[in-house]
């Protein structure tokens, strides 16, 4: 993986070091009240730019004429001198609090085949098609990628620890703390490229960002790296939450039935306090109504469920393949076209919120997962294997807004 330093464009350098209103999550975690809260927070909001209002192609010409405004107007300007820029996010999980941290560079964007970047799960062409419309609208790259290496002499995760105070510092909208530095140190930008020569990282989050980015530098040969953030396998705070499965829809759907069906790989056990489910250091649970219960596959099982071929013995031992090859496609018919076209699935990182719309009856049932962890990612990746979507929740998120690259901009 080849790295590089950029001079990136930040908001009231010199001047702001709170960035909690002009910051934003990922677009493809913002819902329609969350876009609307961010708006609010800021003319300067780096929403405006990465997931505009409206569902028409002029929300892209509008994206556009924002952030040119924002250009012209030095509300966000270029730094003066190339940088690599360590992130941290400080965050709280179990009642301890934690800090991951990583570094911002360019990453080179190559296709899977070099084996150089690895990707972890299927994408889809709508988020990527919207994606390619913003990027040529705005030659901006605007959202971090969150790349994973496994740092095997630990040079990546000292080059994340920089001395003295961060530039900037922002809260999220969950109020966890993210802190920005910048350096420009010559032999500390070469430790970094050394660090990564020849690395091969695994794509945490942003698949679709990253696919996106790989066909418009096809087109687009200035465009061959994209900003990233790298973070190192060793570091603290690579907390994976699960995607719970909220289910509707399905036809003649029925508590016992079901319970009696999933009998045959199973063990069936009563759950009383579905919210304890996360600690209980389980697999699967299933809350409908006024019922739960926790199900525990048979060791017998393994050789008979009818797994997807070619699929690795490390991608069968996931709790989500377990769930959705024995128990939501047998079961209730729900397949990947299902899954892919969101017409009886949805899905929740939050544990309570799960249990509850299940309770309310706003869904037929909701299937508590236990999370993926790294460990159980790298196995499925090196195995040439993808895990089935929705398997991985990163917690926290990356933010926009931070820092953002501009195609060419470093020319």
């Amino acid at each position: 993986m080849r790295v590089a330093p950029f001079r990136g464009f930040r908001y009231g350098i010199g001047s702001a070091h709170d960035l909690s209103d002009v910051v934003a999550p990922p677009y493809d975690q913002i819902s329609p009240a969350m876009q609307e809260r961010l708006y609010a927070m800021s003319p300067a909001n780096i929403v405006r730019v990465s997931y505009p209002k409206g569902e028409t192609d002029a929300r892209y010409a509008e994206a556009r004429a924002v952030l040119e405004g924002w250009l012209a107007a030095n509300v966000w300007a270029q730094e003066e001198w190339p940088a690599i820029y360590p992130y941290h996010q400080t965050y709280t999980v179990d009642g301890r609090e934690v800090t991951r941290a990583g570094v911002i560079a360019l990453g080179e964007v190559t296709d899977y085949a070099r084996g150089e970047v690895l990707p972890h799960e299927r994408t889809h062409a709508g988020p990527k098609e919207d994606r390619r419309r913003l990027l040529e609208a705005t030659g901006a790259d605007l959202g971090l990628l969150f790349m994973l290496s496994d740092d095997r002499d630990g040079e990546l995760l000292s080059i994340s620890l920089p001395a003295g105070e961060p530039i900037a510092e922002a809260r999220d909208l969950k109020g966890e703390r993210h802190r920005l530095w910048r350096v420009t140190d010559e032999t500390t930008i070469e430790r970094m490229k050394h660090a990564m020569a020849g690395a091969q990282v695994i794509i945490a989050d942003g698949h679709h960002r990253y696919e996106t980015a790989v066909a418009y530098a096809r087109e687009h040969p200035q465009a061959a790296f994209k900003m990233m953030a790298f973070f190192s396998q060793r570091t603290p705070g690579l907390t994976i939450f699960p995607n719970h499965r909220l289910v509707r829809g399905v036809p003649g759907f029925s508590w016992n039935r079901f319970l009696d069906a999933a009998k045959t790989w199973f063990d069936v056990g009563s759950l009383n306090d579905p919210l304890a489910f996360r600690a209980m250091n389980r697999s699967l649970a299933v809350v409908s109504g006024g019922e739960a219960a926790v199900l525990s596959l048979r060791a017998s099982a393994q050789s008979t469920i009818p797994w997807p071929p070619a699929t690795s013995a490390a991608w069968r031992r996931l709790a989500v393949s377990v769930l959705h090859e024995g128990l939501l496609r047998p079961l209730l018919d729900i397949t990947d076209d299902k899954l892919d076209a969101r017409t009886h699935v949805d899905y929740t990182a939050d544990q309570a919120e799960a249990v509850a719309l299940a309770r309310s009856g706003r869904y037929q049932a909701a299937f508590l997962i236990a999370p993926t962890t790294v460990e159980e990612l790298q196995a499925v990746v090196r195995d040439g294997d993808v895990l089935p979507q929705k398997s991985t929740h990163f917690y926290p998120k990356l933010l926009d807004g931070l820092v953002f690259h501009k195609v060419g901009a470093d020319a």
